[in-house]
């Protein structure tokens, strides 16, 4: 369904991504890949969302290195070496841009690493009308929830060793302190990447209560 484009940064630079189309004045969803890199399964989320209507653009982030699935070791060197704070306000916000060429809404959404960088463009960047967040939270110093400038919606798995429930607690917690408009929904179950249908942890009930309240939500904030 979709295919590998070229698209320009902020800072004149380019990058590249898979498109799936919906349509040309559809909605769009910018959606962030995992630690692994761009990998099939992000690429699948980008052809769900334009089977719902949106116009899907995944980032590549690691420049075209994907990591398999077993080797965590590599995965945590490649987040590592990932300059977030660039990547969020030059790859990520172009490729918002991209979406939204006549002004329609575009939204961020992203899953583990993804799920960090969504605060972090809810945060920074001003092209996104709403973000979904999944089991990612940056660093304080990265970014504080308080500042989160649009309606966003979170989802966490209960047995999660990066996004504890004590962190999500805490995270929820400044988004109540500050009045931010969110929801937020806990798995208790689930396990951290419950969503990625390629690995043992996907938990295909949590999956698919994640992905309704999605498009729920995309629904309420981007059409229209």
């Amino acid at each position: 369904m979709g295919e590998t484009i070229r698209f320009e940064r902020p800072d004149g630079k380019s990058a590249t991504g898979y498109l799936a189309r919906a349509a040309d004045d559809a909605p769009g969803v910018v959606v962030i890949q995992e630690w692994w890199g761009l990998q099939g399964q992000i690429k699948g989320i980008c052809n769900r969302f334009a089977d719902a209507g949106y116009n899907a653009l995944a980032p590549d982030l690691y420049d075209g290195v994907v990591v398999p699935y077993h080797d965590t070791d590599r995965a945590a060197r490649e987040m590592q070496s990932l300059d977030f704070l660039d990547a969020t306000d030059n790859t990520v916000r172009g490729a918002a841009q991209y979406l939204a060429p006549d002004g329609v809404r575009v939204g961020l959404t992203g899953f583990c690493l993804g799920g960090a960088v969504t605060v972090l463009g809810a945060i920074r960047i001003p092209d996104f009308s709403a973000a979904v967040c999944f089991y990612g939270i940056p660093p304080l110093e990265a970014g504080r929830p308080g500042d989160i400038r649009v309606p966003i919606q979170c989802h966490f798995a209960g047995k999660d060793d990066w996004c504890t429930p004590e962190a999500v607690d805490a995270f929820e917690a400044a988004l109540k302190s500050a009045g931010r408009e969110y929801e937020l929904y806990r798995y208790p179950g689930a396990e951290h990447g419950f969503m990625n249908e390629q690995r043992d942890v996907y938990d295909e009930a949590a999956a698919r209560q994640a992905w309704d309240r999605c498009l729920t939500f995309w629904n309420r904030h981007l059409e229209g």
